[in-house]
């Protein structure tokens, strides 16, 4: 029984099945036992090895990518650990090519010796990789492959070396230059393709077909990047509302019965939802390059455009505060506990705590509502002061903060929802991206893990008494 994440990576080998000259797979048992273990291994080897010649080989790539296919979990993880500790490099080639380097005497023999050593410290795994990767349909079963081997990783990090393997060979594959930006519509735009949007996207959810519609209606756009080589799967995308001022909230954007400007009257395009469709591309950064595109071709588009935003999330807020009460490194001023407890001051962070770890507050909850100047000025601090080395504690801060992008300013309430509210307390941030800033924030961020922030936000950290009177 192939699972529902394997179902693309079947698809995309059922072609090998009948182009391998007649030779077949071998037949193994799902969970891959050891007289099995030796059957794919000797297929493996000569694959490796071109033994018979390149034709061969890749005849051979071919019947491993159908025999996994056809493996359970347990078979899976079981080649992977093959992989992992059977197909290494040679460490005394490794040794005697790093010793010629050494006694090279001229700088030719040197060069020689150099690509010699390169060559050694390939791990004999990578060739395979790379020739699935060559195969007819064999770039999206390498998607495939490497999203099933993250499913493993947790349980088996000795897999960790495969992973990093497979992802420098995507990395290389999926150039932003070979990629291909497309903008997607409800009329031109095929049905199958457009549901692929409602099942991969990750951060607001597409209720139904008439929401997808609304996103692509007036004043929306949605960009998406493809591969040549997988012509009908987006690898990642992102939603655009055109709109007069940068805007705060988001039940506004997704509201498609409210009206809406012409494209035309627009000076700002907020960048509200960016999903990568591709489990398996992980790591392989496309986002920024994603971001970059749309506004370039915002700006030949519609010059009227002048203002990039986004209006983002804050997924780790809401777990770093419950994190940081339960380990009482969050201290509240005796004018933050007057104005969140007037009754019983000494009883806030307790209050505090409760609200937090709580549903989502009904509407006129006092509670909340007095907690609006602590739970901003612990955003701010969240945001700008709480890093993980150079690089922002938040994952969505560092990827805009990464791109070049600065904190604009943080909307309260601005996603009433039960998922904003488990994200972020019902909060969301403006990162804004300004074209003449971008390289120099870039630089600072990621040398320095400097963050570039507006006034009004800084100024909600304190003092924390000003904040709460």
């Amino acid at each position: 029984m192939v699972t529902a994440r394997l179902e693309r990576l079947v698809r995309s080998v059922r072609r090998w099945r009948v182009a391998t000259d007649g030779e077949s797979a071998p037949i193994v048992s799902p969970d891959l036992p050891d007289q099995d273990l030796k059957k794919l291994r000797r297929l493996v080897d000569e694959s490796i090895d071109v033994r018979g010649g390149e034709v061969a080989a890749r005849r051979k790539a071919r019947l491993i990518g159908t025999t996994f296919s056809t493996l359970d979990t347990t078979g899976r993880r079981r080649f992977f650990e093959i992989l992992a500790n059977d197909y290494n490099g040679d460490d005394n080639s490794v040794d005697q090519a790093i010793d010629t380097v050494l006694r090279a005497g001229t700088s030719e023999s040197r060069h020689n010796a150099e690509a010699e050593l390169r060559q050694a410290l390939q791990p004999r795994r990578e060739r395979l990789l790379r020739r699935f990767a060559d195969l007819d349909g064999g770039l999206p079963f390498l998607v495939g492959l490497r999203e099933d081997l993250l499913g493993h990783l947790a349980s088996t990090p000795g897999l960790a070396p495969v992973d990093h393997d497979l992802r420098q060979i995507l990395a290389s594959w999926f150039d932003v230059a070979l990629l291909q930006l497309e903008r997607l519509t409800w009329e031109r735009s095929p049905a199958a393709l457009l549901e692929k949007l409602i099942e991969y996207e990750a951060v607001h959810a597409i209720e139904s077909w008439d929401d997808m519609k609304g996103r692509l209606g007036p004043g929306r756009r949605c960009y998406a990047f493809f591969h040549p080589a997988m012509p009908d799967e987006p690898l990642i995308f992102v939603e655009v509302a055109l709109t007069k001022g940068i805007a705060t909230s988001l039940p506004a954007l997704l509201d498609h019965g409210a009206d809406r400007i012409d494209a035309t009257e627009a000076d700002t395009a907020i960048f509200y939802s960016i999903s990568n469709c591709q489990r398996g591309m992980a790591g392989v950064s496309l986002g920024d390059f994603l971001i970059k595109s749309v506004a370039e071709r915002l700006s030949v588009e519609l010059p009227n455009v002048c203002e990039l935003a986004t209006l983002s999330p804050l997924p780790g807020f809401r777990r770093w505060v419950e994190r940081a009460m339960s380990e009482a490194s969050i201290t509240l001023s005796p004018a933050e506990e007057r104005l969140l407890s007037p009754d019983d001051p000494a009883a806030a962070v307790e209050v505090l705590s409760t609200l937090v770890s709580g549903p989502v507050p009904a509407a006129g909850n006092a509670e909340f509502d007095r907690s609006r100047p602590i739970l901003l000025r612990l955003a701010a601090d969240y945001l700008l002061n709480r890093q993980r080395g150079l690089r922002a504690l938040d994952p969505v801060a560092h990827f805009h903060l990464s791109n070049g992008a600065g904190i604009h300013q943080l909307n309260w309430w601005a996603n009433p929802s039960a998922a904003g509210w488990e994200r972020g307390l019902g909060m969301m941030v403006n990162y804004r991206y300004q074209l003449r800033h971008i390289e120099r924030n870039h630089d600072r961020y990621v040398g320095q893990g400097e963050i570039a922030a507006d006034d009004a936000v800084r100024k909600l950290l304190g003092p924390a008494e000003a904040n709460a009177g």
